[in-house]
């Protein structure tokens, strides 16, 4: 069974960075593809950024693009989500997801298992 937790959301400024973590249990982590994913009020939940199973290949959305880097460190099996220059526009709840493969993907499909999400808050 696999269990997604997500830490390191809060209320910022705009500007400002924020580390999100997610630590995931089971035996299947250092194998398998993560994203990061976030909603806003009102929207629906779109892609981030993700990464494959051994870190070496990331993918990210053109609006977070040079600003977000997607990381994992196998050994504590946990991801992470580096944000910098955060803005307003990135405020939503931020989840964490473990794909069914191996190789990145954008498609919410292609994730089996989610966490219950972190909330980040930037303001203006």
């Amino acid at each position: 069974q696999v269990q997604l937790v997500e830490s390191g959301g809060g209320l910022v400024q705009a500007g400002a960075s924020l580390r999100l973590s997610c630590a995931a249990s089971g035996r299947t982590f250092s194998s398998s593809s993560m994203g990061w994913f976030r909603q806003a009020p009102g929207k629906e939940r779109e892609f981030v950024a993700a990464v494959s199973w051994s870190g070496g290949t990331t993918y990210y959305a053109d609006s977070v693009k040079g600003r977000f880097t997607i990381s994992r460190d196998n050994a504590k099996n946990t991801l992470y989500l580096q944000m910098n220059s955060l803005k307003p526009e990135d405020t939503a709840v931020y989840s964490c997801a473990q794909g069914y493969s191996a190789t990145v993907s954008q498609w919410r499909r292609d994730y089996g298992y989610w966490g219950q999400g972190t909330q980040v808050t930037v303001s203006s």
